[in-house]
C-alpha cells in the first residue's frame, strides 16, 4: 500500500513536470511557466503577430493599440499604447504571460507588472532568422510547439530564397528615414538593418551607436546614397520624401531611387517583415536598373 502511494506520488510529480514550460527570451530571460500560457496580453504589435503566427489566436485575450493584424487582433480589448499602460484594465483581463517590448512600454510599470508575479517575455529581433526563432519559443510557452514549428519552417523558407536570390548583387549604399520632422534613421542593429543586408544593399548610417538616431540633411547629403527608403502607408507626396525634390545632386533623386514601402511591413519586427523584405529587395534590384537608364 506504501509503494501504491509513493509510486501515486512519483506519477504527480512527472505529470507536473512534464506539464511546465521554458524558454528564453530576446532579453536572454529564462521564463518558466507551470502550465502552457492560457490568457497572453501583447504589449506591442509585432508581439501580436508574432504571438498569433506562433498558434495563440484564442489565447490571446489583450493587446496594445495598432495591433490590427491579423483581423482577429482588432476585435481583441486595447490596455494602452507604447507610452502608457492602463494598468487596472491589463490586470482584470488575469493574464499569465505579457510578451512585451524592449523600447515600447515605460519600463517603470513593465517593472511593477513584473513585481505583481505575471511573468514577462521581452520580445525584439534583430535579425531577420530571429522571427521564427520566436515563434517556435513563443510556441514553447503556449504548448503550441507544433503550430509554431510548421510557420516557423515556412518563413525559414522564404527568408532563404529572399537571401539566395540577393546574394552576390551589387550594393546599393541606402538611407533609410523613418521619420522627416525630425528626420530619424536607424543603425546598423536594428532588424531593417537585417533586411537592407538580405537585398544586397548598405545601410549608410549602420555604424551609429543610436539605435534611432537623429540626423540632419548635411549628413546625408555627404554620404549621398544611391536610394532612400521610408515605410509609410500616406502618399508619397505626404511621407517626408519629396524634401529630397530640392536636392537634384543627389544620387538618390537622379536616379529616381525614392521609395515608399507599407510601413507595417517595415517598421514590425514579425512575420510579415520577411514580406517587407522581398519588396524592399525589389526596390533595391529597381535602383540596380536605374545605374544604366539614367544619363
Amino acid at each position: 500500500m506504501k509503494i501504491g502511494w509513493i509510486l501515486m506520488g512519483w506519477l504527480v510529480m512527472q505529470t507536473a513536470a512534464a506539464a511546465a514550460v521554458t524558454a528564453r527570451d530576446d532579453a536572454g530571460h529564462v521564463i518558466t511557466l507551470a502550465q502552457p500560457a492560457q490568457r497572453v496580453v501583447s504589449l506591442a504589435p509585432h508581439a501580436t503577430e508574432l504571438l498569433f503566427a506562433a498558434g495563440a489566436a484564442e489565447r490571446v485575450v489583450g493587446v496594445l493599440s495598432h495591433s490590427d493584424f491579423p483581423a482577429e487582433a482588432k476585435r481583441l480589448p486595447v490596455v494602452g499604447d507604447s507610452r502608457q499602460i492602463d494598468i487596472e484594465r491589463l490586470l482584470a483581463l488575469k493574464p499569465d504571460l505579457l510578451v512585451v517590448w524592449l523600447h515600447g512600454s515605460s519600463a517603470r510599470q513593465l517593472e511593477q507588472l513584473q513585481q505583481l508575479g505575471i511573468p514577462l517575455f521581452y520580445s525584439e529581433p534583430h535579425k531577420l532568422d530571429e522571427i521564427p526563432d520566436a515563434v517556435v519559443r513563443l510556441g514553447q510557452l503556449l504548448g503550441t510547439d507544433a503550430v509554431a514549428a510548421k510557420r516557423a519552417a515556412q518563413l525559414r523558407q522564404t527568408l532563404s530564397t529572399l537571401t539566395a536570390r540577393y546574394a552576390g548583387r551589387p550594393t546599393v549604399r541606402v538611407f533609410y528615414q523613418v521619420w522627416s520632422k525630425p528626420l530619424y534613421t536607424l543603425n546598423g542593429r536594428h532588424i531593417v538593418s537585417d533586411a537592407i543586408r538580405v537585398c544586397g544593399g548598405e545601410n549608410i548610417f549602420d555604424r551609429l551607436a543610436t539605435t534611432a538616431p537623429i540626423v540632419n540633411i548635411e549628413a546625408v547629403l555627404q554620404a549621398n546614397p544611391e536610394a532612400i527608403v521610408t515605410g509609410s502607408n500616406l502618399q508619397k507626396t505626404e511621407t517626408g520624401l519629396a524634401l529630397w525634390q530640392d536636392y537634384p545632386a543627389l544620387l538618390a533623386v537622379k536616379n529616381n531611387n525614392l521609395f515608399a514601402i507599407d510601413a507595417d511591413l517595415l517598421n514590425r519586427a514579425g512575420p510579415r517583415l520577411i514580406d517587407g523584405t522581398a519588396a524592399l529587395c525589389e526596390k533595391l534590384d529597381s535602383a540596380r536598373n536605374h545605374r544604366s537608364t539614367t544619363p
